[in-house]
């Protein structure tokens, strides 16, 4: 696994576009992570994690933090578009002020999901149970941060709530 370059490195070679912020699309996202965050528990609860459903578990909780990332860059005006636009989006959590090693734990989450996706790799329950820890601490973590740039916004262009 390659390490991350910075996000403005993503920037100068394309991956990252400036745009204008697009509330519409980026409070989409934010209700699809609600609602897939609110199934994967569910299942969770229900089934429970095992060595069978593990993968799912996984792949699952990966889309949810990156729905809330890529929420958050497209409230700020990014976008990402082809090869590399994965690790930008994770290398954009520097910019949100998260930890070093949450941004290495998302990356390892993001080669490992691609493992999963294209390389039939299987994981084990104690690794699902590590990525579903991950998520419960960043899920209220990026929202907060989304809300609180949202509502910035909104008193910048002088409108109330």
């Amino acid at each position: 696994m390659m390490p991350l370059k910075t996000f403005n490195e993503y920037v100068k070679e394309g991956m990252v576009r400036k745009q204008f912020p697009d509330k519409f699309r980026a409070n989409s996202l934010i209700t699809e992570s609600e609602d897939s965050y609110k199934i994967l528990l569910s299942f969770v609860e229900k089934i429970g994690v095992d060595d069978n459903n593990a993968n799912h578990i996984i792949k699952n909780a990966y889309d949810i933090i990156m729905e809330l990332i890529r929420a958050n860059m497209i409230l700020d005006g990014f976008i990402t578009t082809g090869k590399g636009a994965h690790e930008a989006e994770v290398s954009y959590m520097i910019e949100l002020s998260f930890s070093n090693k949450d941004v290495d734990f998302a990356n390892e989450l993001r080669y490992f999901r691609n493992g999963i996706m294209y390389y039939g790799k299987k994981f084990d329950k104690t690794y699902a149970e590590k990525v579903l820890r991950f998520t419960n601490r960043l899920y209220p973590l990026l929202k907060k941060i989304y809300e609180k740039s949202f509502n910035n916004k909104r008193q910048i262009r002088g409108v109330s709530r």
